[in-house]
């Protein structure tokens, strides 16, 4: 593009977007002010650029609040845009050996071994697998087989769905209060006068909070297990 104004009509062409979402922008104060010459707005390279930071923004899930606040600190210098960006090839980085297959009915099989009458529809049930047509999607492979392991156990599928729900809903708690802390301290100016890098917090959170999470469930089922031995309940469940 030139560096010749352009009206809001001229702007709305330029980045492909109607002119009443480039005004509804400017309502949340997403959108610098254009200049004006009389009663027409002019806008400028600044605004063809802001407008497709957002669109980027957008693209990667980010809702119209978050936008403004993200936009804000970065014009107030308290983060770089570039850094936020660069955030999303780690954050898509598994924090577990883990991956989502989609199978035919033998490549299932392979997976889930005996695929005896009633054992697809229990596997559906329990969202260990999803019919895609005459294909299947198998969410988590780790997942399926930590079930399967479970069930060679002697624990049922409905007890395990039951355990994967139960262990998720207090997790998720003990992810929330494990990220804080951490997301926190980048707040705060380091040594050298500025806050660490996202990504640094990030890559420094990873081996901690799983050796956190490992070590103290650890812990927990040795003592529940011992309680259980002491107090003579392993005997009754034995018999």
């Amino acid at each position: 593009m030139s560096g010749a104004p352009l009206t809001i009509d001229d702007l709305a062409r330029e980045v492909a977007l109607p002119s009443r979402t480039i005004r509804f922008y400017q309502s949340k104060g997403l959108l610098p002010r254009p200049e004006m010459a009389g009663r027409v707005a002019h806008y400028g390279p600044s605004h063809v650029e802001r407008l497709r930071r957002i669109a980027q923004l957008q693209d990667r899930g980010l809702k119209i609040k978050a936008i403004q606040e993200l936009l804000s600190r970065v014009e107030r210098g308290e983060t770089r845009l570039e850094e936020w960006l660069g955030l999303e090839d780690r954050l898509r980085e598994p924090w577990a050996v883990d991956e989502s297959r989609v199978v035919d009915a033998d490549g299932l099989a392979g997976l889930a071994g005996d695929l005896r009458p009633g054992r697809l529809a229990d596997l559906i049930r329990h969202g260990l697998v999803v019919r895609r047509g005459g294909s299947f999607l198998v969410p988590s492979t780790a997942l399926l087989q930590l079930a399967l392991r479970l069930e060679a156990a002697g624990v049922d599928l409905d007890a395990v769905a039951g355990l994967q729900r139960t262990l998720r809903k207090r997790l998720s708690r003990t992810a929330e209060d494990l990220a804080e802390p951490f997301l926190s301290r980048r707040a705060r100016k380091g040594a050298g006068g500025r806050a660490p890098p996202l990504g640094d917090v990030l890559r420094e959170l990873r081996p901690i909070a799983l050796e956190a999470v490992r070590l103290v469930f650890a812990q927990e089922m040795e003592r529940v297990l011992r309680e259980w031995v002491e107090s003579g309940r392993a005997a009754r469940v034995a018999r």
